[in-house]
């Protein structure tokens, strides 16, 4: 298990969320993380949700995304368990499990590569919450 780094708390995820609704939508907004090392993007990502979310125990990612990473890390003295998929299907959606009956959650993820023009109208169509 690794425990992640303490970082400077300026450092903020960039985040926009759908509003809370009873309609199922395909994303429930977006996530534009600063670089591809997940050992430091998501606790950052962690920190910023919603405590109505619930606690996060597991995370799925597409290995074609992020940089290797180990099966289960220590975000705020809980043990989040990440599991990796492969394949074109999913690859910029990141999906968040929850352990308290409050289900799954899933980010459309914005390569850190993008610049800002192309990744705001992304990220504010997300939070529009596309279905």
């Amino acid at each position: 298990m690794t425990a992640a780094q303490s970082l400077p708390s300026h450092r903020l995820a960039r985040l926009s969320l759908a509003p809370h609704s009873v309609v199922p939508r395909r994303v429930d907004g977006a996530w534009w993380p600063r670089s591809r090392d997940l050992l430091v993007e998501l606790p950052l990502l962690i920190g910023e949700l919603p405590r109505g979310w619930g606690q996060i125990t597991g995370v799925s990612v597409n290995t074609e995304m992020w940089h290797a990473s180990p099966g289960r890390m220590l975000v705020a003295n809980h043990v989040v368990r990440l599991h990796r998929t492969s394949g074109s299907h999913g690859r910029h959606v990141l999906c968040l499990l929850s352990g308290q009956a409050r289900g799954r959650r899933d980010l459309l993820v914005v390569p850190p590569e993008v610049d800002a023009a192309d990744a705001e109208p992304l990220m504010a169509a997300a939070a529009a919450g596309l279905r």
